[in-house]
This record gives structure tokens, C-alpha cells and sequence, in this order.
């Protein structure tokens, strides 16, 4: 039976490429997203090995050759339901859009987190153009410039300092009259000069035709309107880890995001694995996807030698 590898970001495909070479002959199911949220980043900067930087799709593109190239087989094709067994050995069962069902003993859940953004229309055609959800991925981009910072919790607080030490001013929009953010939190504010918080602060549009310019600014108390100059825009409002199809049989935190033991990929089902930003709320970034997706596939081989 071939391993089965749903999605396919930095996490999949690194997966695919240690069962391919184990001949565990691994299947990837792409998703409605082939290559996951690196294809909409248009620098990639901090991945090892690339000196002059990448783009995200290129990136993929090569991570997905890769995988090819060792016998990975992709299907571009969404997974619409599972069927799981409980018994270790046990054969679980997917089922694709195109209504196919295929049968294997080892699957591994690479399914990713989407960031949540606004909405907009001026602020999704400009993803990519100085609309970002990472400032660890893209700040480096805005050195020296001013950026602004969307959020009231304790990301956008991360964020928000994080930017602080190499963007000259960062303007942070809180929708409410105070921080949803820990105290903890929220002290840190303290030791920025550079940060300005706006409360009951919104956008209402994102101005710019082919990169972001600035932002139009409602006020939600006094309905007044204001607009300020900016490079780049930063979402800091949560993601969703995209684990619907998987409630109620695998386990997952109040958020949606899946457990896993601490030393390694297992869940809860035996020959199920999970890797990537599907079950890491805290770093999110490329190389570490990568690295739980080479875990993952090291525990599927153990795994199959077990039973």
C-alpha cells in the first residue's frame, strides 16, 4: 500500500521526499492550494540554501520536482471525507472530490494553517504586494519603512515588536477600546518608541494599485475617517488550521489544531502523522514545517515495520 500525503506545502513534500526514498511510495493529495501558503509569498528569504533568496511558487515547484524525482506520485485532488481505523495495523480509508476511494495504512495530515485576513477587496489583490499574515516571513522586506499592524491579541503584540526593531514606525489598528493581548504582552509595548496603537480603529480600505501605499481608517465610535502612509500591512488576526474534515476522529486542541506527541508526528490514531502549521500554532515558518514533514516520514516507516 502506498503512504498518503494530504497536502502539500513545505511539510507534504518534504515528507513525500523521506518516503519516497524509504519506498514507502508515497501518494500526495495537493489540495485546493497546490504548494500551501508559500505560494502566495513572493520572497523567500530565510529558507537555508537559498542565498539570493526564492519565490514561493519557485520554491515549491523545486520542492515538488524533488519529490518526483524519488517516485512521489501528486494528484492534484482534494480529500473530501476519511475513514480512520483505531486498530494498530488497521487500514484507513480517504475519499477524493473526484469520488475515488483509496485504502493504505499509513497517512500523513500535512494539511496547513490559512491565515485569516479582512475580507477586502483592496486588501486581497495586494497579498503578496505589501499585504502580509508573517512578519518573521516578509518584515525584512519593510526595513526602515512604516508598516502598519492589524490585531489586539497576543500575536499581533509579537508582531508588532518584532517589526518595531527594523521599520521605523509601525501603527497598530485595535478594533476594540482595549487588548484582548496578556498583560505580559501588552508591558512589552512599553519598550517601543515606535509603536502608536489606534483603538476602535478599522480599515476600510487598503490603498494602492500595485503595492500598498497607505490605509483608509475608520474610527468605530466617531464613524470619522483618516488615512495614513504605509508600505506594508500586516494581518495579526489568527489562522485556521484546515482540519475540518478530520473532527471527531482526530484529536485536536480547542483551536483546530492537531495533537501530536511532544517527541514525535504520532495522533491518536495509529499510522496517522501529523506535520506542518496543521499542528504547530507557534512558529509557522517554512524550515519548521520541513522539518516535522521529514519526522512525520520517519515515523510512518517505523511505524510500517512495527506492525
Amino acid at each position: 500500500m502506498n503512504t498518503i500525503i494530504i497536502g502539500s506545502g513545505p511539510a507534504g513534500y518534504t515528507a513525500a521526499i523521506y518516503a519516497a526514498r524509504a519506498d514507502l511510495k508515497p501518494i500526495i493529495y495537493t489540495g485546493l492550494e497546490p504548494g500551501g501558503q508559500l505560494t502566495t509569498t513572493t520572497e523567500v528569504d530565510n529558507f537555508p540554501g537559498y542565498p539570493q533568496g526564492i519565490d514561493g511558487p519557485t520554491m515549491m515547484n523545486e520542492l515538488r520536482e524533488q519529490a518526483e524525482r524519488f517516485g512521489t506520485k501528486v494528484e492534484v485532488d482534494f480529500i473530501s471525507r476519511v475513514e480512520f481505523s483505531k486498530e494498530k495495523g488497521g487500514v484507513h480509508k480517504i475519499y477524493t472530490q473526484n469520488g475515488d476511494e483509496i485504502q493504505t495504512k499509513t497517512i500523513i495530515i500535512c494539511t496547513g494553517a490559512s491565515a485569516k485576513y479582512l475580507g477586502l477587496p483592496s486588501e486581497q489583490k495586494l497579498i503578496g504586494g505589501g499585504v502580509s499574515a508573517c512578519a518573521v516571513c516578509d518584515g525584512f522586506f519593510y526595513k526602515g519603512q512604516d508598516v502598519a499592524v492589524v490585531g489586539g491579541g497576543d500575536s499581533a503584540i509579537e508582531e508588532a515588536t518584532y517589526l518595531a526593531k527594523i521599520c521605523n514606525n509601525v501603527t497598530m489598528l485595535v478594533r476594540k477600546d482595549h487588548f484582548r493581548a496578556s498583560k505580559a504582552m501588552q508591558h512589552r509595548l512599553s519598550n517601543f518608541k515606535n509603536i502608536h496603537v489606534l483603538f476602535n480603529s478599522e480599515i476600510d480600505e487598503v490603498l494602492g494599485d500595485n503595492v500598498v501605499e497607505g490605509i483608509k481608517i475608520k474610527n468605530n465610535i466617531t464613524n470619522e475617517y483618516s488615512e495614513i502612509n504605509i508600505t506594508g500591512l500586516f494581518l495579526a488576526i489568527g489562522h485556521t488550521p484546515n482540519t475540518e474534515i478530520f473532527k471527531g476522529i482526530v484529536d485536536m486542541d480547542d483551536g483546530g489544531y492537531i495533537l501530536t506527541d511532544k517527541t514525535s508526528t504520532k495522533t491518536n490514531i495509529p499510522g496517522v502523522f501529523a506535520a506542518g502549521d496543521v499542528q504547530d500554532k507557534d512558529y509557522r515558518q517554512a524550515i519548521t514545517a520541513a522539518g516535522t514533514g521529514c519526522m512525520a516520514a520517519l515515523d510512518a516507516e517505523r511505524y510500517l515495520q512495527e506492525i
